[in-house]
C-alpha cells in the first residue's frame, strides 16, 4: 500500500472576496494557519477590520495526519454557516487553512437554505482566490555520531540526497534530517546499520 505523504494547503492569505445575496454582503477570507493561536490572531484582525458587521463565521482545519477542525456559526442558525464553510475546506481537500466569512445583514432574511448557500459560495470564492500548493509530509530524524564517523554518515546523506535541516559538527556530532514519509523507513534502516551511528525519530 502506498503511503499518503502529501497534503494541499494555501501559500498565503487570499484576496478579499465579496458575495452579495438580497442586500446582504459576505466578505470571504482564507488564511494559512498552523496553530489555534494563528486562528485567534486572524479572527481578531478581521473583527477589527469589520467591526460593524453582524457575523464573523469561520471554519478551520489544522494538521496532516491528526486533524483538528472547528466550525463556528457565530450567531447564525445552527449549522447554516460554519459547516458549509468547512464543507468547502473538505471539498478543496486543503488543510492548515482558516476561512472567515463576514456578513453584513442587508435587511432581508435569507432563510437557512439561503444562508447555507451564501456561506458555502463565499468560502468557495475565497479558496478559488487562493494559491493552493501541494506539500510533502516529512519526518525528522536526529543522527548522533562521533566526528571520526563523519565520512560514512555524509556518504549516506549524499547517496540518498537527504535534506539536512540542522547540524552540530564537533567531536560529538548531531545532524537533523528531514525525510519524506514514504522514504522514512528506508532511510532509517540505512543509518541504523552503520556502526557507532545512532538515529532516532524527533
Amino acid at each position: 500500500m502506498e503511503v499518503q505523504d502529501t497534503y494541499k494547503t494555501i501559500l498565503k492569505p487570499s484576496e478579499e472576496t465579496l458575495f452579495k445575496e438580497k442586500n446582504s454582503k459576505f466578505f470571504g477570507y482564507a488564511f494559512p494557519v498552523k496553530t489555534e493561536e494563528d486562528v485567534k490572531e486572524h479572527l481578531e484582525a478581521i473583527k477589527k477590520q469589520h467591526h460593524a458587521a453582524r457575523h464573523w463565521c469561520y471554519a478551520y482545519q489544522i494538521g496532516t495526519e491528526t486533524i483538528a477542525y472547528r466550525a463556528n456559526d457565530d450567531g447564525e442558525p445552527n449549522n447554516s454557516a460554519g459547516m458549509p464553510i468547512y464543507g468547502q475546506i473538505q471539498s478543496f481537500d486543503v488543510t492548515n487553512v482558516l476561512i472567515i466569512v463576514v456578513r453584513y445583514f442587508g435587511g432581508v432574511k435569507l432563510g437557512v437554505g439561503g444562508l447555507i448557500s451564501a456561506y458555502r459560495t463565499s468560502a468557495q470564492l475565497s479558496l478559488e482566490a487562493s494559491k493552493i500548493v501541494e506539500r510533502t509530509i516529512n519526518i525528522e530524524y536526529l543522527i548522533v555520531f562521533d566526528y571520526k564517523n563523519m565520512n560514512k554518515v555524509m556518504r549516506t546523506i549524499k547517496e540518498k540526497n537527504l535534506n539536512v535541516v540542522d547540524q552540530k559538527l564537533e567531536l560529538h556530532c548531531e545532524l537533523t534530517i528531514s525525510v519524506r514519509k514514504k522514504d522514512a523507513e528506508t532511510v532509517f534502516n540505512s543509518f541504523s546499520i552503520l556502526y557507532e551511528v545512532e538515529i532516532k525519530k524527533l
